[in-house]
């Protein structure tokens, strides 16, 4: 049986000692760390690498949404909250399930089993790699989003614009932030201000100014400048 890495973030020690209860009945579910707040539970998530998050919503300095977005790689996600109105927020970000506390013994069972058929099945390291996920806040719209579900890239400033399955979001994250967590066989900065994912590209083609312009299969053509043409012909044998 398929062992599952579990953390748990809650600021409360009293909700933190009623998961751990209820995950003992659990064998496949390992337990290897938990946090009280944000901060503690970055470093261990990018320390363990764990499967699932028993994740807090309302959370002292920062909410579990603000920890999320602060991860370049997020775990699947329970949330837990002793609030109604997060329920609806936490299907809108496609978190596995959610919980309202105090947890109910058949309520986390269900919960457990979802859990079972959602991450279990996905054990490989082709599975593991195409359905990395990162969480992106915008506003108030929240997103769940795999990474190479991203298209399009573009640089504004201290910001950058993600497009992805006809929408766009706003983030406060550069270009090279962006260029460092991603893998370079699949984004391609192709100009000063915007990164594609290869898989993407529809044509290839010379615009009136000469230099290379790419289509996207979302229909937007994009330069390629002159510094990274050279690039770009030898990574795809142009």
């Amino acid at each position: 049986m398929k062992k599952i890495k579990v953390i748990i973030v809650d600021d409360e020690r009293s909700s933190r000692e009623e998961l751990k209860i209820a995950l003992k009945a659990y064998e496949d579910f390992v337990l290897t760390g938990e946090a009280e707040n944000a901060d503690e539970a970055k470093d261990l998530i990018e320390t363990t690498m764990p499967d699932l998050i028993f994740l807090d919503i309302e959370m002292p300095e920062k909410s579990g949404f603000d920890l999320l977005e602060s991860l370049d790689n997020v775990p699947a996600v329970l949330f837990i909250t002793a609030y109604n109105q997060y329920a609806v927020q936490a299907f809108e970000v496609n978190a596995l399930d959610y919980l309202m506390k105090p947890i109910r013994k058949e309520r986390f069972a269900k919960a457990i089993e979802k859990i079972r058929n959602t991450i279990t099945p996905k054990y490989s390291l082709e599975n593991v790699a195409k359905d990395r996920k990162i969480f992106i806040k915008d506003g108030e719209k929240r997103f769940f989003v795999r990474i190479d579900e991203i298209y399009r890239i573009e640089s504004l400033e201290n910001y950058t614009r993600l497009y992805f399955e006809g929408k766009k979001a706003l983030q406060r994250r550069s270009l090279r932030q962006w260029e460092e967590m991603l893998d370079e066989t699949i984004f391609f900065r192709i100009n000063r201000t915007e990164i594609v994912n290869i898989k993407y590209i529809q044509e290839v083609n010379r615009a009136v100014s000469g230099r290379l312009e790419v289509k996207l299969k979302t229909g937007e053509l994009l330069e390629v400048s002159n510094r990274q043409a050279v690039k770009f012909k030898n990574l795809n044998s142009i």
